[in-house]
C-alpha cells in the first residue's frame, strides 16, 4: 500500500524548475516551489497557515555572487546582496524549526565565496559522484542525512566537455516559465541533477 504524504509539505526555495523537488512531488508530497521576485527575496507573510506541515526545505539561492567563475572587472561582486536570499532561505528555516515540525533542511550552492560566510558544509559533491556523467563542485549545508553515493567514472570525452563547461544541458520542463531576467541556457545549467536528486529524496523521506 502505498504511504500517504499529502500531508507533509517540502519548501522548494527558489525551486526554479522544480528538479531536486520532483522525487518528492512524485512520492505524493505537497511541494511548494517558491521563487523570488526579479528584484528582491521572497517573503514569509502568507505561509504562516502551514507552518506546522512544513516537513522539509530545499533552498538553491542565486550563486551569480559567490561563483569563483564570477569577473569582477566589470561588475564588481556584490556579497552583501547575493547573501540577503541566503539569509532569508535560513530565516524561513529558522522559523519553521523553532515554530513547526521541520524534519530536514539543506541549503546548496556551486562551491564559491559563500563558504566564508556560512563555513565549511557537511558533504561537497560532484553530480558524477552520484552517476551523472559531469562534474560541479557544490557544497550542501543543513541537517539532513547524507545521500548514499553511486560514483561514476567519467571518460576522456565527458572529462573533456566538463573542463570547457560545454555538457549536455537537460531539457527545461514542459509547463516551466523562464523569469524575464533568466536566459535558458542558464536555467537548464542550473537545474538538479537528477541522481543527485533522488539519492537525497531515499536519504531524507
Amino acid at each position: 500500500m502505498k504511504k500517504d504524504n499529502s500531508n507533509k509539505i517540502i519548501l522548494d526555495l527558489c525551486g526554479g524548475t522544480g528538479s531536486w523537488s520532483k522525487p518528492y512531488k512524485l512520492a505524493g508530497y505537497n511541494v511548494k516551489i517558491i521563487t523570488q521576485p526579479k528584484n528582491d527575496v521572497f517573503v514569509w507573510d502568507g505561509y504562516w497557515s502551514y507552518i506546522d506541515e512544513v516537513y522539509g526545505i530545499l533552498a538553491a539561492p542565486t550563486c551569480t555572487q559567490f561563483s569563483l567563475a564570477r569577473t569582477t572587472a566589470k561588475t564588481p561582486r556584490n556579497l552583501a546582496g547575493g547573501y540577503r536570499l541566503v539569509k532569508r532561505c535560513l530565516e524561513i528555516v529558522e522559523h519553521c524549526k523553532i515554530h513547526g515540525n521541520l524534519k530536514f533542511w539543506a541549503l546548496e550552492n556551486p562551491t564559491g565565496y559563500l563558504r566564508q560566510l556560512l563555513g565549511k558544509p557537511p558533504l561537497t559533491f560532484n553530480p558524477c559522484d552520484y552517476g551523472a556523467n559531469y562534474t560541479k563542485k557544490t557544497d550542501l549545508w543543513g541537517y539532513y542525512n547524507l545521500p548514499r553515493a553511486s560514483k561514476r567514472e567519467l571518460t576522456k570525452e565527458e572529462m573533456q566537455k566538463c573542463s570547457i563547461n560545454n555538457r549536455v544541458l537537460p531539457e527545461l520542463p514542459k509547463d516551466y516559465v523562464l523569469p524575464s531576467n533568466f536566459r535558458a541556457q542558464q536555467a537548464r545549467r542550473s537545474m538538479t541533477d537528477e541522481n543527485f536528486a533522488m539519492a537525497f529524496f531515499k536519504a531524507n523521506k
